[in-house]
């Protein structure tokens, strides 16, 4: 299958930068990049188009940037917990996902979509989990999440992971 051209009106993670003109596999280009309006096809039109409101895109996305940094200073590590059941040896009933984060993290007045937290690996146990959001492609926020069956024991995870790491 062959790959076509489209130039990245922002940083996209492990493709490129504002302005890049890269290679992709159409499907990604046509599901993911175009749709929301992460680039445009690379043709002459849409260059010449590009070149005109360059300033305009990257003066936006520093002001996004901007604002992404803003939060992320002031929130400096978000820590969140979740109370979940789960059976005696720490077993989840069910999954913490995405959206469980994020709709943690929008009750402290932060505005996060599924799409921005990074789960590296699925949590389906109990314990203290070091995870990032994504406030915008080049601005990164830490989390640390407890899930606990209670208040308590999250507190104890908390301390408890506070000094292992000392």
């Amino acid at each position: 299958m062959e790959h076509i051209k489209v130039i990245l009106l922002q940083r996209v993670a492990k493709l490129g930068h504002i302005g890049d003109v890269v290679k992709v596999k159409p499907g990604f280009a046509r599901n993911y990049l175009l749709p929301k309006k992460i680039a445009l096809r690379a043709n002459e039109e849409n260059m010449k188009y590009f070149e005109e409101r360059k300033v305009q895109i990257e003066a936006a996305n520093a002001e996004s940037r901007a604002e992404a940094q803003k939060i992320a200073d002031k929130v400096k590590v978000f820590s969140i917990t979740l109370i979940r059941q789960a059976s005696e040896k720490g077993q989840l009933y069910g999954s913490v996902t995405a959206r469980d984060i994020a709709a943690a993290i929008k009750e402290q007045d932060v505005n996060v979509s599924p799409g921005q937290v990074n789960l590296n690996v699925p949590i389906k146990m109990l314990g203290v989990y070091d995870l990032s959001v994504d406030l915008h492609p080049e601005v990164s926020v830490p989390v640390k999440l407890s899930v606990a069956k209670s208040e308590e024991e999250a507190q104890q995870q908390f301390t408890t992971a506070e000094t292992a790491v000392a």
